[in-house]
């Protein structure tokens, strides 16, 4: 009787062993697998990225509009606003308009600054919306082609 509880307590211990020998390999190959996509996946990733990156936005053409210092609309507060602001163009053509109707175009940018309060143009989001405003004003304005995107070269807002 001693002799079978031994021979079954060894043919237990030998059936844990090979569980261990067969789950070890598979728990490895599952973890490095898991791993290599891992590792597989970020790389492709970042590669893509790179891609991006590389590629040049072709610009158009500049336009240097000058400088505006004007009042703005805050009723109960002195501020002042002075940006300086480049046009991106869609080509030559729309630069020719743009110089024959500087005048125009210089008045509408003036108007649309001194309706702005300090609130109004002192945050990113504001400067955002007062870009995207003077793009739509002035391609109102222009008749051979448009601004693609216009880029505040100088901007202080000052409150006294």
């Amino acid at each position: 009787m001693a002799e079978e509880q031994v021979k079954e307590e060894g043919g237990k211990s030998g059936g844990k062993k090979k569980l261990i020998f067969i789950l070890i390999p598979v728990i490895l190959l599952l973890i490095g697998g898991g791993a290599g996509a891992y590792f597989f996946l970020t790389h492709k990733k970042k590669e893509s990225t790179k891609q991006m990156v590389v590629a040049p936005q072709k610009l158009g053409v500049m336009y240097d509009l000058g400088s505006f210092l004007v009042n703005l609309a805050d009723k109960n507060a002195n501020t002042y606003a002075k940006v300086s602001i480049t046009l991106e163009l869609s080509n030559e053509k729309v630069q020719q308009e743009v110089v024959k109707r500087l005048p125009i175009i210089k008045d509408a940018v003036i108007n649309l600054l001194s309706s702005k309060t300090y609130d109004e143009i002192r945050t990113p989001e504001g400067k955002e919306e007062l870009r995207l405003e003077l793009i739509k004003r002035i391609n109102a304005i222009l008749v051979t082609g448009g601004v693609q995107n216009i880029y505040f070269t100088q901007f202080i807002v000052q409150s006294m």
